[in-house]
């Protein structure tokens, strides 16, 4: 049986159910108490302090905190509030935590989750409504996972806490509000496999966070016009599922990548490279890439919309073009 809740409460409840589930599961981060975007609501009051932990706002020492924890045995869930100040912790998250399993041939592991929000669309400008999780795929030692909807959010949340090496979750701050089925009963999924959301013959799009909405809207539309559009959540940025975007593309043909974060560098790129590497000749047109250009998002709300979000005409059209 399943219900639908929204996006946050699926988060709410997989940090309820492994803090009850594991003592070890523990949460720190800026205002967790408070739950400032909603995460965290209510722990304190279930599970007190010393398992909701508050901190200094100083994203590197939170980081450092939490890894410290996971390598004496703890299970901590370290919050990052926008995804955009993981670049305060780059250093602790680059160089520390992915490595300790490879430095240590495998005497010591590093079970933690690092969670954060991306997301631009609600004019909160610089600094505080970028997509960063591109910026981690070619870490060693980290799994980087972005929930696209409630069900997904819930069962890799709780995948990843109970994963033995640590976890880049990002989730979204516009999807916080919407609802989806999420099974009664105890779930996870798996950190590494991508999701076929929509089925289709004629070309491959590949899409996370927002995006993937807006190319399931895309899909629905064009299936009136004749145009079979395969949908695929990647769900593990890194490593990617190379084998269901593989099987997808030798079978349409055709791919377009999208995302909110900047196409430069971004996952699209990977994505596409993985497929030049291993399925250049299945091709029937070049690859496009949807994304972000390459500035910083805009302060201003409406330039943000005007001029930085990508968004369904964008996927419309480069499905178009590769057909």
């Amino acid at each position: 049986m399943s219900r639908k809740i929204l996006y946050v409460q699926a988060i709410q409840e997989a940090f309820a159910e492994e803090m009850v589930r594991d003592e070890r599961v523990f949460v720190l981060g800026i205002d967790v108490q408070r739950a400032v975007f909603g995460l965290t609501a209510n722990l304190v009051g279930q599970f007190g302090p010393e398992r909701v932990r508050n901190t200094p706002i100083c994203e590197s020492g939170i980081v450092g905190a939490a890894l410290g924890a996971a390598l004496t045995g703890m299970r901590p869930c370290a919050e990052i509030m926008f995804s955009d100040f993981a670049y305060v912790a780059m250093d602790q998250i680059a160089a520390q935590v992915g490595s300790w399993r490879y430095m240590t041939g495998g005497q010591f592991k590093a079970p933690m989750v690092i969670y954060t929000l991306d997301g631009g669309g609600m004019g909160m400008g610089y600094n505080h409504s970028g997509c960063t999780e591109a910026v981690f795929q070619g870490i060693p030692g980290l799994t980087v996972v972005a929930a696209s909807d409630a069900y997904s959010a819930k069962g890799l949340l709780k995948a990843a806490i109970r994963c033995e090496d640590p976890v880049l979750f990002f989730g979204h701050k516009a999807l916080l509000g919407q609802a989806g089925d999420v099974p009664d009963e105890d779930y996870t999924l798996p950190l590494t496999q991508a999701r076929i959301v929509r089925e289709g013959r004629d070309v491959t799009v590949v899409a996370h966070h927002m995006m993937l909405h807006h190319a399931l809207a895309v899909a629905a539309a064009l299936e009136g016009e004749g145009v079979s559009v395969e949908v695929i959540d990647p769900v593990c940025i890194s490593p990617l599922d190379r084998e269901t975007i593989l099987t997808s593309v030798r079978k349409t043909g055709r791919l377009v990548t999208a995302e909110e974060g900047r196409r430069a560098g971004g996952v699209g790129a990977e994505v596409s490279a993985l497929v030049c590497e291993e399925a250049f000749f299945d091709l029937d047109a070049p690859i496009k890439r949807v994304g972000a250009p390459p500035i910083p998002v805009p302060g201003s709300a409406f330039l943000e919309q005007a001029c930085y979000l990508p968004g369904p005409d964008a996927i419309r059209d480069a499905i178009q073009a590769v057909l």
